[in-house]
């Protein structure tokens, strides 16, 4: 662990409504902050209220049809009181970035693909956007290249916010070992 017990990087995942952030729209969120050793700083999770007409009109297809598990969990959460407006999402979002990380120090974000996680926070909570660091920490690159000489992971699929990045840092510790 860093000797100030902060966290350098911003494990996120996002669970969206499709994957065009001009269109869709930001539903779960999960977060965990560690250091780069992997050691949990903090978590962050919240549903983000979407409006239930453009959940039920984008949230169709065969990647649903095949995730209806996850589908039905997100509709259901997002029609609960739980349910937080983006606005309150990004303040306290900004707020666990505050109280958890070295301000003075880049702040990464990291994820599987974390590039597209990054267009919807772009779209969606600039002044959040606005506190990382212009490297990210993709899994998907690690990804691409194990895959390339053999070496296969395979994470659970649950399109759960959390679970999903849970899968992504356990992938990457996976790698390293490698």
């Amino acid at each position: 662990m860093n000797e100030n017990n902060k966290a350098n990087l911003f494990w996120v995942d996002l669970e969206m409504t499709g994957l065009d952030p001009a269109i869709d729209k930001i539903c779960e969120v999960g977060v965990i902050a560690t250091d780069f050793d992997f050691n949990e700083i903090a978590t962050y999770q919240a549903t983000v209220k979407v409006d239930p007409e453009l959940m039920k009109s984008r949230m169709t297809g065969e990647f649903w049809e095949v995730h209806k598990a996850s589908h039905d969990a997100l509709i259901v959460a997002n029609e609960s009181k739980e349910a937080k407006e983006p606005a309150v999402v990004e303040r306290e979002l900004v707020q666990f970035v505050k109280d958890n990380f070295d301000l003075t120090q880049p702040i990464y974000l990291a994820g599987n693909s974390i590039h597209q996680d990054q267009k919807f926070i772009e779209q969606t909570w600039v002044t959040l956007n606005n506190m990382f660091n212009y490297r990210q920490l993709d899994v998907s690159a690690w990804k691409i290249i194990f895959e390339h000489h053999g070496v296969k992971f395979t994470k659970p699929e649950a399109h759960r916010a959390m679970s999903d990045i849970e899968g992504s840092m356990d992938e990457l510790k996976y790698y390293l070992k490698k």
